[in-house]
């Protein structure tokens, strides 16, 4: 599973302006994502007792978590993702997720990069 945190990153200045902590750098996964489109963009709350059942899609897609701990599986690897993780998602790998507890939530910002040549799997 791909899994980057900010804690892991080491803070840069960017243009020498900014803070910032790359979770992808410039270009890195261009060849991943090279004529595709941006499918969508949303956030989402997981409840706790909830998951969000196994499935995948023709996208590159991407979980950063916001609030709370989840279970992420992507493929056949498993970890527990926490706020600032970013999950990269390959495209058609099937992928889950579900909060740690059955009493807490978790929340992610997700957007996803469809596939070039294949239609949205939201149509």
């Amino acid at each position: 599973m791909d899994l980057r945190s900010t804690d892991q990153c080491v803070r840069e200045k960017s243009h020498n302006t900014i803070d910032v902590w790359w979770l992808v750098r410039p270009e890195e996964l261009r060849g991943a994502t090279e004529g595709g489109y941006l499918e969508y963009v949303t956030e989402f709350e997981v409840a706790g007792g909830d998951l969000v059942e196994p499935h995948q899609h023709p996208s590159v897609e991407f979980y950063y978590v916001l609030h709370g701990r989840g279970r992420m599986r992507v493929g056949d690897d498993e970890r527990i993702v926490v706020p600032g993780d970013l999950v990269h998602i390959p495209s058609d790998v099937v992928h889950s997720l579900e909060p740690v507890s059955e009493h807490d939530s978790v929340r992610c910002f997700t957007f996803a990069i469809a596939d070039r040549g294949k239609a949205s799997h939201y149509r």
